[in-house]
């Protein structure tokens, strides 16, 4: 090929899964409908479940409770409970999880442009319960 050495890039196993490229390992680790929203939420501020939950009505319970768990097991989150009845659990964004805010701001603007590009609307927020 005209002397080009072209690198490329072997697949690799983490956590008995193989992965074909180093995005497909990126997107697996922040990807999905709702861990960029919590990582965004949690980009300037500590919040609490509660205030999680009320800021991203269309999240259920189990699901936020499932990628909070997974952000923290990975190191973009943590979180610190406090030892009063009722439980206070508060939720905050790691060197890791700022790392990514960058990746996830310019995702987001991507996502405005195509919205703007195919005609979409942005709908109006959820009311909030």
């Amino acid at each position: 090929m005209g002397g080009k050495n072209l690198e490329r890039k072997p697949e690799f196993l983490f956590k008995n899964k193989l992965y074909y490229n180093p995005v497909e390992f990126a997107m697996d680790r922040i990807g999905g409908t709702w861990k960029m929203p919590i990582l965004w939420r949690l980009k300037d501020k500590t919040l609490r479940y509660g205030e999680l939950k009320k800021d991203m009505p269309r999240i259920t319970h189990k699901m936020l409770t499932s990628q909070l768990r997974e952000l923290e097991e990975e190191g973009f989150i943590s979180r610190k409970v406090y030892p009063v009845v009722p439980p206070k659990v508060e939720y905050t964004i790691t060197k890791r999880g700022k790392r990514a805010i960058t990746i996830v701001e310019t995702i987001r603007n991507y996502g405005i442009s195509l919205m703007k590009e195919f005609g979409v609307e942005q709908a109006a927020p959820a009311k909030k319960k």
